[in-house]
């Protein structure tokens, strides 16, 4: 028996069927989980891979595209010259 560190309801794994790294949705919450440990049995959050991508393009400087207007406002300035 496990429990969901989300909502805290008591989770039936069998523990010899799971691996440790395997992932599920709690039955009452919907939370993805995934096995942390064996003995004992834990559970926790599972990690969404998409987050963490959309996570590291905030971090990215250039992601902001204020290079791009910049180079939009100059070619502006070229055309008026002209």
């Amino acid at each position: 028996m496990a429990t969901c560190p989300e909502c805290d309801a008591e989770i039936e794994v069998d523990e010899f069927d799971v691996d440790k790294g395997d992932q599920f949705s709690c039955p009452d919450c919907g939370s993805n989980l995934e096995v942390v440990s064996l003995s004992p049995l834990e559970l926790d959050l599972a990690s969404d891979e998409d987050d963490e991508d959309d996570e590291d393009e905030d971090d990215d400087p250039d992601a902001d595209g204020e290079d791009d207007l910049d180079d939009e406002d100059d070619d502006d300035d070229e055309e008026e010259e002209t």
